[in-house]
Order: structure tokens, then C-alpha cells, then sequence
């Protein structure tokens, strides 16, 4: 009988959390590049270039390759004929070596788990606990995947109870637009179908474990039915133009996974839950011979390219804007920011939301500020920040109008859309909205040349501190016009994918 040591599994996960939070799977990193090499949409290009240097600069540096270092998700195939040596249950060696891959010094990674989440909503510091799962199977191993999952795609999956005659693609081709850029495409869809609502929801999510292969299905042609839904699906995604983050080209998912269970016969039960560019997820298999060993992949996987600017790139001084300065911006405009900026996101807004109706002075001045909605991994050795790229900007579309009209801010930083609330209140408050690419955490901490905390200090990575920065990437994503990149790129590039699909009918 196999003997799986408890220090062997709570070393294990610890590994496989550092390895994945640093290093691509290899399938993801070559779909990257052949979506990279194919792509014509400029601001898409531009897009997966970082997507790709900031991948390869975290595999040299051994740094996250998201600010988001994400849930753990793990999945056990427990074999029958294993006994366990240790003192611990398996949900406690699983959480040690959470905390044990977290809080590793070298490397150190965000904790982002929050107890009592509809309450008071603290950080447990470590990211315990893990979300597990188990599956008994005959065998005489243990077979383990584990995954960190961020919260942008996470909050994006979604559910439904479809009639037995309603179409699964059709469905899915409504919903995958309403689920905006938060999920930092291009990345992987995940689709459960069968079951009941939390196994449909199950099956989602394991699918997206597998192999990238989508490429080689369409090679050799489908053989039944799901490779058939697969297909169909992968590209009529794509020819939706949404494109690498919400910015419109060719390749909005780079597979589409399907998974099936029976089920009632009066349902369909249909999940959908998408990973993003910063897909992370390693498999091992502990025998009772000590701890599993990751290979790293080799640095050839990455494409020889640099992230370069165009000629058309704008240098703005942020310790000199002015509500004039921003009026000439456009839409897509590219610019490279120098100077100060103010950190916060969901909690500290909520916060300066309740000391502004409560009619408190502010901890900060943000008149004619920029704010940056991130929560960064803590710094190491001679960093001056950790990988600090940017959280999802619509969640913060609720405060936008208080915070342009009561506190002078005339700048926001994010990562995808902003809803209507959000651009009616910019175009009022002729302010503007900025991206940066999401899943490029690195390389924008590259651009970071101090960190100071300014206010909320106990709110950890969501507290606000004012960071200066030296040519630090970002894209008009919302003028003060209330003209928006992400409603204009996918229309222009769904309408030129139509056009070639039906030059190719004809």
C-alpha cells in the first residue's frame, strides 16, 4: 500500500502555488504566441506583446505574473488502496502548504481570500483556506491539481437553467458579451453542462484544466459531438471581435472546453466560467517517493519580442494635469505617465464614499488627481512595489460619480470596460479612464519608482498610497466625450470578421 507522508503533500502544494505563480503552462504560452503572430488589431497586438514580455520577464524574475496571485482551487483523485502518514486532515496539509507557498519570503504572494465575506470581510492574510475537491478512484496514487484562480475572471462565470430545447450555443454567444474584459482576454472558456446548477458549475471549472488543443481539433476535424460544440463555439467567440482585453482584434478565446454529466429531463443545467491571461494550474502525482518535482519551461517557449511604444505615444506629466490638459485626449490614445498618482480600489472607495456623505474631511486632496485601482503584491528584497497591475475598473462604477464631483478627481487607471453609469458620469464630469493591460503585473511594477502609504493603512493591499511613476503604460479607454475603446473596437472588428466569413462563403 502506497504511504503518502503529510510533508510531502503540504510541500507539494506550496511548490506548485510558486511554480504557477511565475511560470505559464507551456499550451498557454504557445496559444499566446500564435494569437500574438496572427493578430492584426494594433491595440490587441500591442495588448498580448505585454502580455507576453511581462510573462517571460516573471519566468527570469520568479515574480508573479498577476498582481492577483488568486484563490486556490485544488482537485484531488485520492487513489483507494493509499494510506496517509501525518497528523493533519487533508484539507489541513492542503491549507499549509497554501500558507507555507504565500507567505515565502523570496517570493512573497497577495493574499486575497476575505472571511466572512458578506460581513466584515478580513483578510486571512495567508489565502487559506483553499476551495478542494475530491474524487475517490481506484488506484494507488494520489493525483492533484492545483489551481490559483483570479477574482476578474471569477466574477465573471456564469449560470443558467436552460429549457431542454434551448440552444447551448446560442446562449453562451448572449452571455459571453456581457461579460465585458474583466476576465483579461484572451483566455480559456470553460463549459459545464448537465447535472444540477453546482455540478454544471463543477464542470466548468475542471474543464479548464485540460490541454489547450483547439488548434489541433480543428487540424484533424471533430468526432463527436462535444469536439463538434467546441468548434462552433471557439469560432463564433472569436468572430464576436472582442479581442485581448476588450479592445477589439481576432482572438478572444484561445480554447473552449466542454464538459457533460446527465441530468434530469427536465433540465439543462449550463455554466460558463472563463480563465484569463493569467491562467495558472500545474498537475502532480505523489507515489509515497517524496514530493513532486516541477520542471520549468524552456525560455525558447517565449517569442523574441519587446514591448515598444509607436511614434503616436503622448508623455503626460501627472504633477502638472489639468481638466484642460485631458480634453484633447482621445479614445485608444496611448500615453506614457510620469509623476504621481493615488492608489485604492473597492474598499477604500467604499470608505471615502461613506466619509463624503457623512460630510468628513478626506485623508487625501485628489483635486486634479489620477487614481489607479490596484492592490499590489508586497515588494522583496530591492523592489519598490511588487507585481501591481490593474483590477477591474467597473466595479468601482458605482462611486465614480461622488468621487468626480465631490473630491476634484479627474483620472482613473483600471482594467476593462466601464459601464453606462460610469461613462454618463465621466462624460458629465469631463474626466477621463485609462487602462492598463491586465495580466502584465510586472512589468507595470517595472514603471513604479516609489511607493508611499498615504491613508487606510489597515485595509493592506487595498489601502491608497501614492505611487510615483516613470513612463507607465496606459490606453484611453474613455475620453471626455464619453467616447469608449471598448464599445468601439469589438464593433469595428466583429463587422470586419463578418465580412471576411461571408467573402469566405461566398
Amino acid at each position: 500500500m502506497t504511504v503518502i507522508k503529510q510533508e510531502d503533500l503540504i510541500q507539494s502544494v506550496a511548490d506548485a502555488l510558486q511554480f504557477i505563480s511565475y511560470y505559464h503552462p507551456v499550451d498557454f504560452i504557445r496559444a499566446m504566441r500564435e494569437a500574438y503572430e496572427r493578430e492584426e488589431s494594433a491595440a490587441a497586438k500591442a495588448a498580448l506583446t505585454q502580455v507576453l514580455v511581462n510573462s517571460r520577464m516573471c519566468a527570469l524574475g520568479k515574480r508573479p505574473i498577476c498582481q492577483d496571485t488568486g484563490i486556490v482551487i485544488v482537485f484531488l483523485d485520492v487513489g483507494m488502496e493509499i494510506s496517509w502518514q501525518g497528523d493533519l486532515s487533508v484539507d489541513e496539509m492542503i491549507n499549509e502548504g497554501v500558507r507555507r507557498a504565500f507567505m515565502y519570503p523570496d517570493n512573497v504572494l497577495r493574499g486575497s481570500v476575505l472571511a466572512d465575506p458578506d460581513g466584515e470581510r478580513r483578510n486571512t492574510n495567508d489565502n487559506t483556506p483553499a476551495v478542494i475537491h475530491y474524487s475517490i478512484v481506484p488506484g494507488d496514487k494520489l493525483s492533484v491539481e492545483v489551481a490559483a484562480k483570479g477574482g476578474g475572471s471569477e466574477a465573471k462565470a456564469k449560470f443558467t437553467m436552460l429549457n431542454p430545447s434551448d440552444s447551448v450555443v446560442d446562449w453562451i454567444l448572449e452571455v459571453v458579451p456581457t461579460m465585458g474584459a474583466g476576465w483579461c482576454p484572451p483566455g480559456i472558456l470553460g463549459v459545464g453542462i448537465g447535472g444540477t446548477p453546482e455540478k454544471a458549475m463543477l464542470l466548468a471549472k475542471e474543464s479548464m484544466m485540460e490541454p489547450i488543443d483547439i488548434q489541433a481539433l480543428k487540424d484533424r476535424g471533430a468526432t463527436n459531438r462535444v469536439e463538434a460544440l467546441r468548434l462552433e463555439l471557439f469560432e463564433k467567440i472569436n468572430a464576436l471581435g472582442i479581442g485581448a482585453q476588450g479592445l477589439g482584434g481576432l482572438t478572444t478565446v484561445l480554447d473552449v472546453k466542454i464538459k457533460e454529466y446527465p441530468t434530469h429531463a427536465a433540465n439543462k443545467p449550463v455554466a460558463v466560467i472563463p480563465n484569463c491571461t493569467a491562467t495558472r494550474h500545474v498537475h502532480f502525482t505523489l507515489d509515497g517517493g517524496g514530493a513532486a518535482v516541477f520542471e520549468p519551461p524552456d525560455l525558447n517557449e517565449w517569442p523574441d519580442i519587446e514591448f515598444e511604444l509607436g511614434d503616436d505615444v503622448q508623455r503626460v506629466n501627472l504633477d502638472t494635469l489639468t481638466p484642460e490638459t485631458i480634453q484633447s485626449w482621445k479614445s485608444g490614445d496611448t500615453l506614457l505617465l510620469s509623476g504621481k498618482l493615488l492608489t485604492g480600489r473597492d474598499a477604500a472607495h467604499k470608505r471615502l464614499v461613506e466619509m463624503i456623505n457623512r460630510g468628513e474631511k478626506l485623508p487625501v486632496d485628489f483635486t486634479n488627481r489620477v487614481i489607479y485601482y490596484v492592490g499590489p503584491v508586497d515588494p522583496v528584497r530591492d523592489e519598490v512595489v511588487g507585481p501591481a497591475g490593474p483590477t477591474t475598473a467597473t466595479r468601482m462604477d458605482k462611486f465614480t460619480r461622488l468621487m468626480l464631483e465631490k473630491t476634484g478627481l479627474i483620472g482613473m487607471i483600471g482594467k476593462a470596460e466601464r459601464g453606462a453609469i460610469a461613462i454618463d458620469a465621466i462624460r458629465d464630469n469631463k474626466a477621463v479612464s485609462m487602462i492598463a493591460v491586465g495580466g502584465a503585473a510586472y512589468l507595470v511594477a517595472k514603471a513604479i519608482t516609489k511607493s508611499t502609504p498615504v491613508a487606510f493603512a489597515d485595509l493592506g493591499m487595498e489601502a491608497i498610497n501614492e505611487f510615483e511613476v516613470k513612463d507607465m503604460p496606459v490606453t484611453v479607454a474613455v475620453d471626455t466625450a464619453g467616447n469608449s475603446v471598448h464599445i468601439e473596437g469589438p464593433r469595428i472588428w466583429s463587422a470586419n470578421i463578418a465580412q471576411r466569413i461571408d467573402a469566405r462563403n461566398i
